[in-house]
C-alpha cells in the first residue's frame, strides 16, 4: 500500500525555529541575572519564550493530518514571542533604560552580529557580559527577526494549503485513485458467498406483466367493448354467469324434503 500522507516538515532546519531556541536560551540567562527571584515575571517570560519554540515543533508535526492545526500553532508561537517582546520593553521602561532605535549605530552592529555564523554557533558567548540595556535590546532585535520569519512561514503554510488541500481532500483523492486502479479486479474473502443473481426477464414476460387483469365487470366484455368502455349485454352476462346444478326431477331447485 502506498502512503498518501505528506511527510512532516523538518522544523529543526527552519530558521525561525533556531532563532526561537536562541531567544529561549538567552531569556533564561536574562531572568537569572536581572529579574528578582520572587517576581512573577520570571515564570511568565520563560513560559512565553518556551511557547515560541514548542508550538513551532508541534505545529509542524501536526501538519501531517491537519493543516489547520499547523497554522494555528505557528500563529500561537508568534503571539508568544510578541508577549515576550512586551516584557523586555517593559523592563527597559520600568528601569529607565533606553530602547535603541532601529537606525541607531549600535542596533545596526547588533543586527550584523545576530546574522553572523558566530552567533548561531554560540549565542550565549557574551551573555554574562551584557548589561541589562544591551541584553534587552539584543533580545528585542532577535524577536523582531523571528516574528518576521514566522509571518513568512504563515504565508507559506497558507499557500501550501491552497495547493494541496487538507487531509480530507488527500484521503478522497487517494481513495479515488485506488478504486480507479483496481476497477477491473474484485477481491473477496474466502468466507464471502456471492449473492445469487436472477436472470433478467424476457420480452414475453415483461409484456405479460404489463397487461392488467380484467375486473369482474369486464369479464363478459368483448375486446371491442373493452376498448370503447361499453357495458356487456344481458345475453353476454348470462353466458358467463355459472348455472346452478339441476335436480334429477328436471327443476333447477331441489324439492323440499318432507
Amino acid at each position: 500500500m502506498s502512503a498518501f500522507l505528506p511527510d512532516a516538515c523538518g522544523y529543526r532546519n527552519l530558521r525561525a525555529f533556531k532563532s526561537a531556541q536562541h531567544i529561549l536560551d538567552l531569556t533564561v540567562v536574562f531572568i537569572n541575572r536581572f529579574v528578582p527571584h520572587m517576581s512573577r515575571t520570571r515564570d511568565q517570560m520563560e513560559q512565553a519564550a518556551r511557547s515560541g519554540v514548542q508550538n513551532i515543533g508541534e505545529g509542524s508535526a501536526a501538519s501531517v493530518t491537519s493543516k489547520e492545526t499547523e497554522i494555528k500553532l505557528t500563529n500561537v508561537a508568534k503571539a508568544s514571542l510578541e508577549e515576550l517582546l512586551l516584557d523586555y520593553e517593559d523592563y527597559l521602561r520600568h528601569n529607565s533604560l533606553q530602547l535603541w532605535d532601529k537606525n541607531n549605530p549600535r542596533t545596526l552592529r547588533l543586527r550584523r552580529y545576530l546574522s553572523s555564523p558566530a552567533f548561531d554557533a554560540n549565542p550565549l558567548r557574551y551573555a554574562k557580559q551584557y548589561t541589562a540595556e544591551e541584553f534587552c535590546n539584543l533580545c528585542i532585535s532577535l524577536i523582531h527577526q523571528t516574528t518576521y520569519l514566522l509571518r513568512r512561514l504563515l504565508i507559506a503554510q497558507q499557500e501550501q494549503f491552497l495547493q494541496t488541500g487538507g487531509i480530507r481532500e488527500l484521503m478522497y483523492r487517494a481513495r479515488k485513485e485506488y478504486r480507479e486502479a483496481h476497477q477491473g479486479y474484485t477481491t473477496s474473502p474466502r468466507w464471502h458467498t456471492p449473492r445469487p443473481t436472477t436472470p433478467p426477464p424476457t420480452q414475453s414476460q415483461q409484456s405479460q406483466a404489463a397487461t392488467p387483469l380484467p375486473t369482474q365487470s369486464q369479464q363478459g366484455e368483448t375486446p371491442t367493448q373493452r376498448q370503447q368502455g361499453q357495458a356487456p349485454t344481458q345475453s353476454q352476462t348470462s353466458q358467463t354467469r355459472p348455472t346452478s346444478p339441476t335436480c334429477p326431477t328436471g327443476s333447477q331447485t331441489p324439492p323440499e324434503q318432507e
